[in-house]
């Protein structure tokens, strides 16, 4: 599995958001062999799990689905046509268009 095209600010804003329990997306650059059709992930954080299992709740996602981290950055992951979906929903013009970049 290899992530590249985020920078630090991405990434420390992202967890910003996060540790003050707001719903946080990061899209980045992915590849992994599990799934060589997708290109790009997002991930979608929250400090308070049950905030997070609740706004995925609305996505079709189930709570157990949340990557849990011991350091306090726990996500979901979006992939493939339900992460342009949902991106589309919450409005995140700039997480398609890197998403589509490299589709």
């Amino acid at each position: 599995m290899l992530a590249f095209g985020i920078n630090r600010q991405e990434l420390n804003e992202w967890k910003r958001r996060i540790d003050q329990s707001e719903i946080a997306f990061l899209t980045h650059y992915w590849l992994d062999d599990r799934f060589p059709a997708c290109k790009t992930v997002t991930k979608v954080g929250c400090l308070d799990l049950d905030k997070l299992a609740e706004w995925g709740k609305k996505y079709g996602l189930r709570k157990e689905w949340i990557h849990h981290r011991k350091d306090g950055y726990s996500h979901f992951d979006l992939l493939g046509e339900r992460q342009t979906e949902i991106l589309e929903k919450e409005g995140l013009i700039e997480h398609i268009w890197k998403k589509n970049r490299h589709t």
